[in-house]
């Protein structure tokens, strides 16, 4: 039965996202969001080293996403679909495509905030899928934060109720992909949506959406990482320091950490 709706993003990753999730059959409708440019533009006035960094750094990201992406295009996956923008986002046309296909459960992924009265109108139960551990890692360029703070098992992906706080809703489903020998940090982001929408496609072949599993609630805040906490100094430590191979160093046990303790609402 196709009875899920699904609002990503547009990038490689979301467009691969919505791809493996439409192979489950349960997929009804998608609405893609418009988002900025994959690889954007330096800073001004940053000394040219760090330029290089940084320019490195999306480059490296573009690449790596191609590599285990592909060139995935909309009209791969199928299914309908409905564009827009992030101010037609939450509008009432967004609300009645979604109703039009009588979609019971809404998985996001990559879009900008849905509000209350959009939720409301579509009149679904909503879940949201979020590039990161939470509570440990909320918030933005949760891929990148793991391995900055020397940690990349920390790495992975939640689905989690959509609530007004930013990734603070009860979990129902969290993957950390197993670390493979050579990946960069790139490498390791793309393996675990990879590894998600792959383990996330399983769930719903099972998935009865009149009785879905309760979330877990969130016992603790976390930290919440904004846009403005990364700053392209960041980046020195993750080439200049460590090669980009802090990976391998966890595996060579010269690093270690927090191992992560996953939850699945699925398996209570």
């Amino acid at each position: 039965m196709n009875d899920i709706c699904l609002i990503t993003g547009d990038h490689p990753r979301h467009l691969y996202f919505a791809k493996s999730l439409a192979e489950s059959g349960r997929i009804a409708c998608w609405v893609i969001e418009t988002r900025e440019h994959f690889v954007p533009a330096p800073p001004a006035n940053i000394d040219p080293h760090l330029r290089d960094l940084f320019d490195e750094h999306f480059a490296k990201r573009e690449n790596t996403e191609m590599k285990f992406f592909g060139n995935t295009r909309i009209s791969d996956v199928g299914i309908p679909y409905m564009q827009v923008t992030k101010e037609s986002l939450n509008a009432r046309q967004t609300a009645e495509f979604i109703a039009k296909h009588q979609s019971k459960l809404v998985i996001s992924y990559g879009c900008h905030k849905l509000q209350p009265n959009f939720m409301a109108a579509v009149s679904a139960t909503f879940w949201n899928t979020h590039g990161g551990l939470s509570p440990q890692y909320r918030g933005v360029a949760t891929h990148f934060w793991p391995s900055y703070f020397l940690e990349p098992q920390m790495t992975g992906m939640t689905l989690h109720e959509t609530t007004s706080q930013l990734d603070g809703g009860g979990i129902l489903f969290q993957t950390a992909a197993p670390l493979v020998r050579g990946d960069t940090l790139h490498a390791l982001a793309a393996r675990n949506v990879e590894y998600y929408a792959m383990q996330l496609s399983e769930k719903l072949n099972a998935l009865d959406v009149c009785n879905l599993p309760s979330p877990i609630k969130q016992k603790t805040y976390g930290k919440v990482f904004m846009a403005k906490d990364w700053r392209p100094e960041h980046l020195r430590l993750i080439y200049d320091v460590y090669g980009d191979s802090i990976v391998d160093l966890v595996l060579d046990s010269e690093l270690r950490g927090r191992e992560p303790e996953l939850l699945s609402a699925f398996d209570e």
